[in-house]
């Protein structure tokens, strides 16, 4: 079923301007990106963006890190997508993500592992509609 997912390129890849290689990875993977900009995260975007965490010891790091340098946020979109690209990107610990995958091939550490993508597709729908109105998404 094709699906539509969230995805940020972070701060540190942002920094090392690793833009069009993490979307090469993404596209090589068959899935599209329909919508795409680079922004400047806020304070209060990134606090809410990552609210489900605001009792965890990282929360100001976390918040800290994302509004260092701009990001590139993304809606993808193709078969399962979700699933698909939480496999392109690799395991969060860039050392135990597999050959080929983004944090494998750009990650720094677990803190800057240079993506975020959603975790379900309920959560893909919150973040996509956190950064992107319906008209910004071309298919």
């Amino acid at each position: 079923m094709t699906e539509r997912t969230f995805s940020i390129i972070k701060p540190d890849a942002t920094r090392r301007n690793l833009t069009g290689k993490v979307n090469a990875v993404i596209e090589d993977a068959g899935l599209r990106i329909v919508a795409q900009k680079r922004i400047q995260m806020s304070r209060a975007q990134a606090e809410k963006f990552y609210e489900i965490h605001s009792e965890r010891p990282f929360f100001g790091e976390l918040v800290e890190f994302m509004t260092s340098a701009p990001v590139v946020v993304q809606v993808l979109e193709g078969e399962s997508a979700v699933t698909k690209y939480r496999e392109v990107m690799g395991a969060t610990n860039p050392a135990q993500a597999a050959e080929g995958t983004i944090r494998k091939l750009y990650a720094e550490s677990v803190g800057e592992n240079s993506v975020h993508g959603s975790d379900s597709l309920e959560n893909a729908k919150l973040e996509i509609a956190q950064f992107f109105s319906d008209d910004e998404i071309v298919g």
